[in-house]
């Protein structure tokens, strides 16, 4: 039976127990898994080669990019945390803020994190301007403690203080949100992830990170979230931020990478994919996938509601993008109400449209890409043109895209600027030399 000092997570400690815990189940797990077919098994994993400058992270501790964790004090053996559901001043982006519903100033709200066997004690209090409640998506717990509004609880009324006190039966990442007025509520920010780690360590890593992915609707202009869009979202987030506002995730070639992905997006899946590696999916909010049933991958399709855990290597240097693959998705307030301009030809329409419209311009023959460099007036809080500079262009991207980037030799995690590729691994103009000696005709 765990101990009291078993569980220091707030000051990064571990016990003489844990050690020898975690070894033994290492050295179990890797007997097991070469007993199983190949076809079900990742590859053996490369130990990491870090420097000794880079920070050393507590066992029981994931990174919030973007985000912040929920801090907890102990008393009377429970874990004990504060969330405040209150209006919120976000930035999603430079350039596009809203006031959103959040919990304690963030959008969205803070990470949970707990231990497996945990019992855990958390108030909520409501500076809302209406009535709400908090669900513990995905977890075990007693009825009367699951957080909905009318069902199992009275709502929280604007001024009110609740507690949720329940022991942690599994672990595995979970989410929590508004279970009254859900509709409104998810939609202006009242979300957040719960992870739960388990009391043994089945898979050591190197980081381990928590992402939230969600959906909103924001018009050009205006200040608030849409919580009445049904289809047509305009921003798609991670932890809270469009590209380029997201963080990239900085790695030392050779980590071993945790990612734990949610989403409490209204209406949308998300098909989350990597370039340059391959992954595992290792859990979903419903637990740990057993070896056996997992098999490699690229993209993962998390669909609304849910979790998915996936583990890489990452073992190629480079700057390389993490999104959604839904191509709309990685767009910043995209108007989805416009005319297909592909192909067309407008000869003299600018120069007869213009001294009725001053300023007017054909766009959009060739796609979006060239919205990037004409640097046109646009409402006030918008980013329907805004694009990211990167080392050679722009990136025409943006919404739910980030950017991992792998190096050798890090001194820290902070962002370690753009990749440079060595000679030879570098796309670029094809020579008339290079045509002709491969027989390519260009036309």
């Amino acid at each position: 039976m765990a101990t009291e000092d078993d569980d220091k997570t707030a000051t990064g400690t571990v016990s003489r127990r844990q050690v020898i815990a975690q070894t033994g189940v290492g050295v179990l797990s890797a007997s097991l898994l070469s007993a199983i077919p190949q076809v079900a098994v990742a590859a053996p994993m490369p130990q990491a080669t870090l420097t000794g400058a880079l920070p050393k992270l507590p066992p029981h501790s994931v990174e919030v990019p973007n985000g912040v964790k929920l801090p907890w004090k102990k008393i009377a053996g429970a874990k004990v945390f504060h969330l405040v559901a209150q209006e919120v001043d976000h930035e999603f982006m430079p350039g596009l803020k809203a006031k959103c519903w959040g919990y304690n100033g963030h959008v969205h709200g803070p990470v949970i994190e707990a231990v497996e066997g945990d019992r855990v004690r958390i108030y909520v209090t409501n500076k809302l301007p209406a009535a709400t409640t908090v669900h513990w998506h995905g977890a075990l717990l007693p009825n009367g403690m699951d957080g909905v509004g009318g069902l199992t609880q009275k709502a929280i009324l604007p001024g009110e203080t609740y507690r949720y006190e329940f022991d942690l039966k599994q672990q595995g990442t979970l989410m929590y949100h508004s279970h009254h007025d859900e509709m409104t509520q998810m939609a202006m920010g009242l979300t957040g992830l719960f992870v739960i780690h388990p009391r043994v360590p089945h898979s050591r890593v190197d980081r381990d990170f928590a992402l939230m992915l969600h959906e909103w609707k924001v018009e050009p202009g205006t200040e608030r979230p849409d919580p009445n869009e049904m289809t047509d979202f305009n921003l798609l987030t991670m932890n809270g931020k469009a590209f380029p506002g997201t963080a990239p995730l900085v790695l030392e070639r050779g980590q071993k990478v945790r990612i734990r992905l949610g989403n409490l997006s209204a209406m949308d899946h998300h098909p989350i994919h990597i370039h340059g590696h391959q992954f595992w999916i290792t859990e979903t909010d419903g637990g740990l996938i057993p070896p056996s049933a997992r098999w490699p991958e690229s993209t993962v399709l998390v669909p609304t509601g849910s979790t998915r855990t996936i583990e890489f290597v990452a073992n190629a240097d480079g700057d390389w993008p993490f999104h959604c693959h839904m191509t709309h998705h990685v767009m910043n307030q995209m108007g989805h109400g416009l005319p297909n301009m592909m192909g067309v030809e407008p000869m003299q329409l600018d120069a007869k449209a213009m001294p009725l419209l001053p300023g007017y311009m054909t766009m959009g023959q060739t796609g979006m890409a060239e919205m990037g460099h004409m640097h046109m007036p646009v409402p006030a809080n918008s980013v329907s043109t805004v694009m990211a500079k990167g080392k050679h262009d722009l990136i025409t991207m943006g919404g739910m895209f980030t950017v991992i980037k792998i190096r050798q030799g890090l001194k820290s995690y902070e962002d370690p600027g753009w990749y440079e590729a060595p000679k030879g691994t570098l796309s670029t103009y094809a020579t008339a030399a290079e045509l002709k000696r491969d027989g390519i005709v260009t036309g």
